[in-house]
């Protein structure tokens, strides 16, 4: 009897534990409302009847702005006042401190517009265009202001990367902008960009890759383009594409060597002045001279520099006419003397002849000669004995 009310003590835990499963979170738990059909992504337009009540304080956010943006910002700013009147937003443009200020008021119904009004002004603060900074209004609409200085210590360096970042004609800046769908502006220090949140990151990772010289923005916008056509594909929507993706690596160019100077040995004394006008007369003797006398000096010197450089220049002109030396092939051994030379002409000639005469006799040799034929017998008559 135990064994069995064991068993059914088992069975009721296990049907317990399958009827409430065990959640991670404190707060996973199924919602009955929630299903497949909503985008948990999608941004819902504000409708003021959410809020009817508004703010319960007043919110203030404000930020400086250089000086050469006075002019373009007191040109802009009714146009600025009236979009944020819509909204329920006072803003307040102060000339003597170079600051901008935008507050909630009893009208103001959203509560997240105070923060786009506070990205708005920081916009105008960083040279972006009023038409464009009034887009960040929009709930779709997010921006990102990177700032750049602090990522390289050198000055030169910083601009020529910088300078990458833009190319030539802004021509690399267009790319990402169409490839991120991203509104993006290098002014000074800061890049601001405007676009959605995956824009945005992309972008942020450019910008940095690119000034801390760690990836080129080009080798950026090759990846981007072979994204946008993998993500056509849709059988290639759950692989990875690591293996269709290009990897770029760095290369150490080899820098030119900067020669450095030898530091001199310290010495506590300042060097020896050196001596004036006044002094290199006095040592010469000229500072005695009247001026009529130094004047003639001076006209004698000139004229010994004239006839200095009139004599080189004369002696270039005759080099130009003087005819270039004849080399000539001399042989040692040649006789000096016109009859020695005959004579031993004439011996040369003779032992030619000589030679060539053996030659012919040599060449018309015949064994038959030295044969004696069998039908031939001897004219002699025997001797008697």
């Amino acid at each position: 009897m135990e064994y069995a009310n064991m068993e059914e003590e088992l069975e009721e835990t296990k049907q317990q534990q399958q009827r409430k499963p065990k959640y991670k979170g404190k707060h996973d738990k199924p919602k009955p409302w929630d299903d497949g059909t909503i985008d948990h992504w999608n941004i819902e337009k504000f409708d003021p009847s959410c809020n009817e009540g508004g703010m319960l304080a007043v919110s203030t956010f404000s930020t400086l702005f250089p000086k050469y943006r006075e002019k373009y910002l007191q040109q802009v700013w009714p146009d600025v006042r009236r979009v944020l009147k819509q909204y329920g937003v006072s803003c307040d443009l102060n000339l003597n401190e170079g600051s901008m200020s935008v507050s909630t008021t009893l009208k103001t119904r959203d509560p997240y517009i105070i923060m786009k009004s506070k990205d708005l002004i920081k916009l105008l603060a960083r040279s972006v265009p009023a038409p464009q900074a009034m887009k960040i209004l929009d709930d779709e609409m997010q921006c990102d202001i990177i700032p750049i200085s602090n990522l390289v210590s050198n000055k030169e360096r910083f601009i020529k990367r910088r300078q990458h970042l833009i190319g030539p004609n802004s021509s690399t800046l267009k790319a990402i902008e169409i490839l991120t769908n991203c509104y993006v502006l290098v002014q000074g220090n800061t890049v601001a960009a405007m676009g959605s949140f995956k824009g945005l990151k992309q972008v942020r990772r450019i910008v940095e890759d690119s000034i801390q010289n760690k990836k080129h923005p080009i080798y950026h916008i090759k990846t981007l383009m072979i994204r946008r056509e993998l993500e056509k594909i849709p059988e290639l929507a759950n692989e990875s594409w690591d293996r269709l993706l290009p990897k770029f690596k760095k290369k150490n160019v080899k820098q030119k060597k900067v020669k450095s100077k030898e530091k001199k040995p310290y010495t506590p004394f300042p060097p020896p002045q050196p001596p004036s006008k006044i002094d290199l007369e006095l040592e010469s003797g000229d500072y005695f001279y009247s001026e009529k006398r130094k004047s003639a000096k001076k006209w004698q010197e000139k004229q010994e520099k004239q006839a200095e450089k009139t004599a080189a220049n004369k002696r270039k002109r005759v080099e130009a006419f003087i005819p270039p030396k004849e080399h000539t092939n001399k042989h040692t051994d040649e006789p000096k003397d016109g009859h020695n030379d005959v004579a031993t002409l004439t011996q040369s000639l003779k032992e030619k002849t000589k030679k060539f005469g053996l030659k012919n006799s040599v060449e018309n040799l015949k064994a038959e000669n030295y044969i004696a034929a069998p039908d031939e017998r001897s004219s002699k008559k025997p001797r008697g004995k």
